[in-house]
């Protein structure tokens, strides 16, 4: 175990508005559940009935979901699977590529407490539909979770698949058995009980009065073996111009766009395409954006200079290579919509970070 180093007065919450419970966020992490229902031998489709999610949308960069959508999915997983373990099963199937640049984030941290920070702040990267939050008590590192509304029957397996999605991915980041201290979850124990301590090692409490994982504060000092600080930067940045700062009073559509656009680098989609994923028409997205004051091609001409701003400060990659990740068919196009876009060209913006 790591020297312990830590920092006690920790608290993290996530950045989440349950006011906008319905609002469209990346359809990220569930691929291990569409693999496992499938290993049952249930379709795609049968797993969407009711959703309002396309089959094709499962596989586009571009799809959001709204976390409505999502507890529908889960209700049809629950109904039709007949495995009671279909969420441990598939927690323990994710993988990091699976989540985006929210992944990489979480892969390149330098610690595992960076990891667990960046983690939280940006969990709205994840399509929560738990309030999660991280803190230290006493001599214990603590993940909570608390319901913004109320899940009934749809618990436990929710909690499932969170816990141990969450163990397989820090095993991931570490690339090392991780082991916690006690796991408290508010609903009766399963006839299955025991499968919870073989997947997570530790003391399980049902009919707790709270939603808590703890851990070994020690653990916070442990090096992720794939620390890279400058991608780590990168998918930090990325993610909070994105989505914008705590701070930034950007409309959650615009946050949404950008998001999606971010996810389609080197791809971006057209303005019918963001519609059809934003489930709206492209006259009504044209209007709700003019209403903000800005136009489609403003957001995206944005996101690229942001983008073009940290590939040319942060990498070594060279223009050819940028022009292509930003959708430029060459790169002459690029510099002049650089120029226009900042008033210098690409070559002498790179110049100050030399």
């Amino acid at each position: 175990m790591p020297k312990q180093n830590i920092e006690q007065n920790i608290y993290i919450e996530a950045r989440y508005d349950h006011t906008l419970f319905g609002q469209g966020t990346p359809i990220l992490g569930l691929s291990s559940l569409y693999d496992e229902m499938q290993k049952q031998g249930y379709s795609i489709a049968q797993m969407l009935d009711g959703t309002g999610i396309a089959h094709d949308a499962l596989t586009s960069a571009t799809t959001t979901i709204s976390q409505y959508q999502k507890l529908k999915l889960f209700q049809n997983i629950q109904s039709l699977s007949k495995d009671p373990l279909i969420g441990l099963r598939a927690g323990q199937k994710q993988k990091l590529s699976d989540f985006g640049v929210y992944g990489y984030a979480l892969y390149s941290s330098r610690n595992f407490q960076q990891a667990v920070e960046l983690g939280i702040r940006h969990i709205k990267l994840a399509s929560p539909v738990l309030q999660k939050s991280f803190y230290i008590q006493n001599d214990a590192a603590i993940f909570e979770a608390k319901e913004i509304i109320a899940l009934g029957h749809l618990l436990p397996l929710i909690c499932e698949f969170w816990f141990s999605s969450m163990q397989t991915l820090i095993q991931c980041v570490l690339e090392a058995p991780f082991q916690a201290k006690r796991l408290l979850l508010p609903y009766p124990a399963p006839e299955y009980a025991d499968e919870y301590q073989k997947v997570f090692g530790c003391v399980v409490e049902f009919d707790a009065e709270v939603m808590q994982w703890h851990f070994d504060l020690a653990w916070l000092d442990a090096p992720c073996p794939n620390a890279n600080p400058i991608t780590a930067d990168m998918c930090q940045s990325f993610c909070e111009r994105m989505l914008g700062n705590e701070n930034d009073e950007e409309s959650e559509l615009i946050k949404t766009i950008r998001l999606i656009f971010l996810d389609s680098v080197g791809n971006f989609p057209t303005a019918q395409q963001m519609a059809d994923q934003l489930h709206l028409s492209k006259r009504t997205l044209y209007r709700r954006l003019a209403d903000l004051n800005v136009t489609y091609q403003e957001i995206l001409d944005s996101t690229r200079t942001r983008l073009a701003d940290e590939y040319l400060a942060a990498t070594t990659l060279s223009m050819d290579e940028i022009a292509e990740r930003l959708g430029f068919s060459d790169t002459s196009n690029f510099r002049k919509a650089y120029c226009h876009w900042t008033g210098i060209s690409p070559n002498q913006y790179r110049k100050k970070f030399a």
